[in-house]
C-alpha cells in the first residue's frame, strides 16, 4: 500500500557529504512519521534521524550536528543531508514510514521500509 523509494547513496571520502532522498507513494491517508535508519554489517538496525508524528525530530547522538533531516510534505519526501561523514557512518540506510492506511471504516497504522541504499565512507 505504501512504497518507499530511496536514492542518493554512494561512496564518499571521510569528511565529505551525501544527501539521501526517500519518496513515499501508494495509497495512504497520511504519513504519521518518517525517517532514516541504518544497519552496518554485524550490527542491529538503528535510528539515524526521524520526524515524529507530532512533527518534531529525533537524531542519534552519533550524528547530531552532522546530519539534518528535512521533508517536502507536498512530495511526500524526506531527505537526509549528511555532512562530515566518518568511516563509522558506513552502512545500508533504510527509509521508514508509519502510515495510516485502509478504508475509512478500518483505518490502521502500518510501518513500511524502503529497500535500502548503501553509504560507504572511505578513510
Amino acid at each position: 500500500q505504501v512504497q518507499l523509494v530511496e536514492s542518493g547513496g554512494g561512496l564518499v571520502q571521510a569528511g565529505g557529504s551525501l544527501r539521501l532522498s526517500c519518496a513515499a507513494s501508494g495509497s495512504f491517508v497520511k504519513l504519521n512519521a518518517m525517517g532514516w535508519y541504518r544497519q552496518a554489517p554485524g550490527k542491529q538496525r538503528e535510528l539515524v534521524a526521524a520526524f515524529t508524528s507530532g512533527g518534531s525530530t529525533n537524531y542519534a547522538d552519533s550524528v547530531k550536528g552532522r546530519f539534518t533531516i528535512s521533508r517536502d510534505n507536498a512530495k511526500n519526501t524526506v531527505y537526509l543531508q549528511m555532512g562530515s561523514l566518518k568511516p563509522e557512518d558506513t552502512a545500508a540506510y533504510y527509509c521508514n514510514a508509519n502510515a495510516r492506511v485502509g478504508p475509512t471504516w478500518k483505518l490502521r497504522d502500518n510501518d513500511y521500509w524502503g529497500q535500502g541504499t548503501q553509504v560507504t565512507v572511505s578513510s
